[in-house]
């Protein structure tokens, strides 16, 4: 039985056929995700209407993924919220109104850029500071050895 495989097989290897069964295997493996739909398709009344659509998805963070914005993201939740996005731009919603429903709904780690506020200065003006401080210290690290250094070792 086995040698009537490999005869099979060599005699379809000859010919190419092997190869095209696999690239016909391969074809049928991959040929669902051709056709899912990755985006969500929304009629929108109107292109101005659709802009501000995307950009707010764009703006907004996904709540469960990884710094993944609601348009990038195929969670469940980000389907979620890319809809509710949806219903209020098509209710006529201005994109501060449905900023400040998300982040009162979701926090502010909803959004790529939070507000300056005080629980936030450390985001904002956190990096500039430790990096003024590193090189500040540098600074006077080499000042130090520059001073401790006898004047005719130079």
């Amino acid at each position: 039985m086995a040698a009537a495989i490999y005869a099979a097989i060599g005699a379809m290897d000859k010919c190419g056929a092997i190869m095209k069964i696999i690239l016909l295997m391969l074809s049928l493996l991959i040929s669902p995700w051709g056709l899912a739909d990755l985006v969500d398709t929304y009629s929108f009344s109107s292109p101005q209407r659709q802009q501000q659509a995307v950009a707010l998805a764009k703006e907004l963070r996904c709540p469960q993924c990884q710094n993944q914005n609601l348009l990038e993201s195929t969670s469940p939740i980000a389907q979620d919220l890319r809809l509710e996005v949806y219903r209020l731009v098509e209710a006529g919603h201005s994109s501060q109104e449905i900023m400040t429903l998300m982040t009162q709904r979701y926090g502010d780690f909803i959004l790529y850029q939070p507000p300056l506020r005080r629980a936030t200065l450390v985001l904002w003006f956190g990096p500039g500071v430790l990096l003024i401080c590193v090189l500040g210290g540098l600074v006077f690290k080499i000042r130090q050895r520059t001073a401790l250094q006898p004047r005719g070792s130079r």
